[in-house]
Parts: structure tokens; sequence; C-alpha cells
């Protein structure tokens, strides 16, 4: 049993553009994701949902996880995909691709002092909150990060890029790209957010702090993220988690 008291809640809607949701969610301790699918033909809706199985079954693995298991994990997911796909873009004409981003929070209490590990391929970001402060942790893989990187472009550039959509790594690519890893102790924490870019695209940084400040229940954090996200114009799918640290071992 985990000596980490956790609080925790997802919310997602398709938005008010798309006609199906491609986002994905999972809320199973210790493991927590969003995933962001993409692909025609419902490939994206496919690789995401893949991607929770996987970690799903991640959270159900006996004894402690950790940055192998989570690799492993990974590995899993990236099979899974790139096997429907060959299997789906064989049965018709034309090329056929299903990915998805991940966003990751595992738990890890294998020593003394419990920690997050979290994990990011894409776009979907990981932020937290901690003494009111909001900090993104995850480094968007995505061609208008690498612009702003380089110094090319400046942020309010990015916000209106055309290729700010466009992504560098990603589940379901020819070939399983590295993922950026991170581990925060649990009281270093706070307040984790998961999200999908169908909220961070939209809702600013001053705006999640505020709602996340504002709710202390994460259900109503995670809702109310999500209907921030409809009102400033729902133009993608919109997914977020939230995940407490209530109680630690010390």
């Amino acid at each position: 049993m985990s000596e980490v008291e956790l609080r925790y809640a997802g919310a997602t809607d398709v938005g008010l553009v798309r006609d199906h949701n491609e986002d994905a969610w999972l809320a199973s301790p210790p493991v927590f994701v969003v995933a962001d699918g993409m692909g025609g033909h419902h490939g994206g809706d496919v690789a995401s949902g893949i991607v929770v199985e996987e970690f799903a079954r991640l959270a159900g693995t006996p004894g402690p996880l950790g940055a192998a298991e989570v690799s492993a994990t990974l590995e899993s997911c990236q099979r899974r995909i790139l096997e429907y796909a060959a299997a789906h873009g064989a049965a018709g004409p034309g090329q056929w691709y299903a990915g998805t981003t991940v966003a990751a929070a595992v738990l890890v209490e294998d020593q003394a002092s419990p920690r997050w590990l979290l994990v990011n391929l894409g776009d979907s970001r990981i932020y937290r909150l901690h003494d009111d402060q909001l900090v993104q942790v995850s480094v968007d893989h995505s061609v208008v990060q690498e612009l702003l990187d380089a110094g090319l472009i400046s942020e309010a550039e990015a916000e209106t890029h055309p290729d700010r959509h466009v992504i560098t790594r990603a589940l379901g690519g020819p070939e399983l790209p590295p993922a950026d890893v991170w581990e925060l102790p649990v009281g270093e924490t706070g307040r984790l957010l998961l999200c999908s870019d169908g909220v961070s695209g939209l809702v600013s940084a001053a705006e999640l702090a505020r709602l996340l400040a504002a709710s202390p229940d994460p259900a109503a954090a995670a809702e109310g993220i999500v209907a921030a996200a409809l009102a400033a114009g729902g133009t993608d799918n919109a997914t977020a988690v939230v995940i407490d640290v209530v109680g630690w071992p010390t």
C-alpha cells in the first residue's frame, strides 16, 4: 500500500470544432497519464488508447516502479501502435498513420524519500503548482519550441506561429524517440497538472495558475480548466489531470 496520500481527478472534452476526441487520460495510482492522439481514420484515438492501456498495465505491476519500467512501457506502446498502423494501412490504399503524445507522472516509492518520475514525449504538458507558483516542468517537443530555443522567434510570435502544432517527437513514428524524464521529490511538488495542448494552447499560464489555486478539489480544478479551454474557443480536444500530494512519510 502506498505511503503517499493523493487526491486526483481528470476531465476531458471533444471541444467545439473536432468531431471526435483523440485525447485519453489515466488516473490509476501510482500512474497518471495524458495522451493526445493524431492520425486519420480514428488512428489518433486508438494510439492514445493504447498508451492508457499500457500505462494501466504498468499501474497494476507489483513491486516498485522506476525508469526502467516506464521505458519498457513506452516501448510496448510504440510496438502496439506500429502494429496497429501496419494492419490498418494494409487494409486499404494510401499511407496511414497513428501517433500520440505522452505526458506521464509515476509515483516512485522505492527509496526513503518518495518522488515523482515525470515523462514527456510531444507537446502535452506537465506543470507543478508549489507555494502558489506555477512552473512548467516539461519542454514541448515542437518546431516552435526549437525556434524559441534558438532565439529566432519571440513568445508572442510563438502563440500565432503557423507551425505551432507541429511536434518533433511522438509515439508512432518509424523509431521510438527519447523521452524527457525528470524526478521531483513529492515534498517539492504540491499539485501536478497534466494537460493536452487543447488546454495549454488556449489557456494562459496565468489563468491555469489562477484556476488551480482557486479550486482545492482536484475534480473542480480539472473541470474548470477544461471549461476555460472551451470558453477560449475549444478548437481542439481538451484534457486535464490534476494530482494533489496531501501526505507523505518523512
